[in-house]
């Protein structure tokens, strides 16, 4: 079993790529790559961006469906830093056939954002949203924002699980989604265009500092167990419960994967 990550690279190992290829070899799954950005980060604070040129992002992904093409069908995107980045991604997903998680990393739970420096951070947010809802949304198969990046999706403020719910709604519109219920009191709320309903699954919030990469990690083992022949429904719950034991066996300020069917960490 194989998939890819396309996202950018954190060096302290505990979101974006790393995070990602931790989960799928936690899942039995051999993890490929294509980075769209180097940061230098930790988990308390970003330092500086530099994105990967457009051109060399699809020599990346290239390289990998040359050999590999046969046997990935699943994906999931992270930190796509600009409109040309998203383009280029969206270009090369629609090329080769693949299922993606939308991981829409916009803003780091860290604090601060991602994307531009402070002065350009609204104009960057409409620019790559817009981008999101244009190139990428639409070809992808699930989107996993949080709540700060539902708000930006959807254009709702989300105070309360009924504004989630609306919000969900609204980007259901363009494609499946789950709104994580990290800042909702751990409810996650769902909408799945197959079965045009929103449901509802409430996780634990877990008192700890390890949850850097917590979305990363969530949107890679959705990946992971769709590529494990699982329905959209079922990755989700499994993703979360994937998610939830890596949170409480964090450590560093990130998570811990394991595979709680060998007893097998990473």
């Amino acid at each position: 079993m194989m998939g890819i990550s396309i996202a950018g690279l954190d060096p302290s190992g505990g979101a974006g790529i790393i995070a990602d290829i931790k989960t799928f070899s936690a899942l039995g799954i051999h993890g490929t790559s294509a980075i769209t950005a180097l940061t230098a980060q930790n988990p308390n604070k970003i330092f500086s961006l530099m994105p990967i040129d457009s051109e060399y992002i699809e020599e990346q992904i290239d390289s990998i469906f040359d050999d590999y093409g046969d046997y990935i069908s699943y994906g999931k995107t992270g930190m796509l830093y600009s409109t040309e980045i998203i383009k280029t991604v969206a270009k090369k997903i629609k090329e080769y056939n693949i299922n993606v998680v939308v991981d829409p990393v916009m803003v780091a739970s860290a604090g601060g954002s991602l994307l531009k420096e402070k002065n350009e951070i609204q104009e960057a947010k409409e620019e790559i949203t817009n981008s999101f809802k244009k190139y990428l949304l639409p070809h992808s198969l699930i989107t996993t924002p949080n709540v700060h990046e539902a708000e930006i999706i959807s254009g709702i403020k989300i105070k309360t699980h009924e504004d989630a719910m609306k919000a969900a709604s609204k980007i259901g519109k363009i494609t499946n989604v789950i709104i994580t219920g990290g800042h909702l009191n751990g409810l996650n709320t769902i909408f799945n265009k197959s079965d045009d309903e929103i449901i509802n699954i409430k996780k634990p919030l877990i008192e700890t500092q390890n949850v850097h990469g917590s979305g990363c990690s969530f949107s890679a083992a959705l990946a992971g167990y769709m590529i494990m022949d699982n329905n959209l429904n079922e990755a989700i719950k499994k993703a979360l419960d994937f998610t939830e034991i890596a949170i409480k066996n964090g450590n560093y300020g990130t998570l811990k994967q394991i595979n709680s069917q060998q007893s097998y960490v990473f």
